[in-house]
């Protein structure tokens, strides 16, 4: 007769399987022969700098990505001999070569090239922020932004990430994936409770996704941060596919969810047909 699971066992094991799998299990993942695994190692150890302003240490990257000391170690080497990272004893930062990287998309997809102007007038119309971000990897990724000088606890640049099932531009976008893709991006994301108002309920999200495709823009009412909603629309190519979307976000004491309906989305349609127009 075999013996039974200890509960506490039994939950450990639970708890693995929930666990998220860390970029270098990711990456060793991978088995495509052509793939380059140092390459993806030195990637990941570039974007382990991007959750914190403070340097960061070997110990500190392998934590946070998984990779070996050791070769989180080479990595830092080759990126600080060719100009992306400097170094103070044991502690590592980022040079401002590394804007090359990202400056070389800005400046060459007509998206990003194209959408700073309406960004600037939708901002200047309603006095908000204005922002326009892409999906990727299932996060918002901010490409283009028009800041005001209203003052947000979320602290919003080009290159910020946030993600996709609680903010406005992130369910804009997810409504209009394939389902195939929905389905795909629902079964690895979890959906944490950012405020006590975030829809954590994959059901509920389908439903709110489904109004937002019938619809045409998304609404955010303080699921992603107390006190901000928001709301955005989607940016289309001639194809009629969504590339982007473009959305206004503002204190939730000063702009009620009926304003943002009423005053803020036809300043933003506007905007996104406007640009659309440009767009291959």
């Amino acid at each position: 007769m075999s013996k039974a699971t200890p509960p506490e066992s039994s939950a450990a094991a639970e708890a693995d399987d929930e666990r998220e799998p860390t970029i270098a299990e990711q990456i060793d993942a991978m088995t495509d022969p052509s793939f380059m695994t140092s390459l993806a190692r030195g990637l990941a150890v570039v974007q382990a700098f991007s959750d914190s302003r403070k340097p960061q240490t070997i110990a500190n990257i392998s934590q946070k990505t998984g990779i070996p000391r050791a070769a989180v170690r080479r990595c830092l080497h080759t990126l600080r001999e060719l100009g992306y990272v400097d170094a103070e004893l044991n502690n590592f930062s980022l040079r401002p070569k590394v804007l090359t990287l990202g400056y070389s998309y800005l400046s060459s997809t007509p998206l990003t090239v194209s959408a700073q102007p309406y960004l600037n007038d939708i901002s200047r119309t309603l006095n908000e922020s204005s922002s326009m971000a892409v999906l990727e990897d299932g996060e918002v990724l901010y490409v283009a932004r028009a800041s005001t000088a209203r003052v947000m606890s979320v602290a919003l640049n080009t290159g910020s990430r946030l993600p996709a099932y609680c903010t406005s531009l992130g369910r804009v976008m997810l409504a209009h994936l394939p389902p195939d893709e929905l389905e795909r991006y629902l079964a690895k994301t979890k959906l944490r409770a950012m405020t006590e108002n975030t829809v954590t309920n994959p059901k509920r999200l389908r439903e709110i996704l489904a109004d937002v495709r019938r619809d045409g823009y998304a609404i955010n009412d303080e699921e992603l941060e107390l006190g901000l909603r928001s709301i955005a629309v989607p940016v289309r190519g001639a194809s009629g596919q969504v590339l982007a979307a473009l959305n206004v976000g503002a204190q939730a004491a000063r702009v009620s969810v009926k304003q943002l309906e009423k005053e803020f989305l036809p300043v933003l349609v506007r905007g996104a047909q406007e640009l659309a127009i440009l767009l291959p």
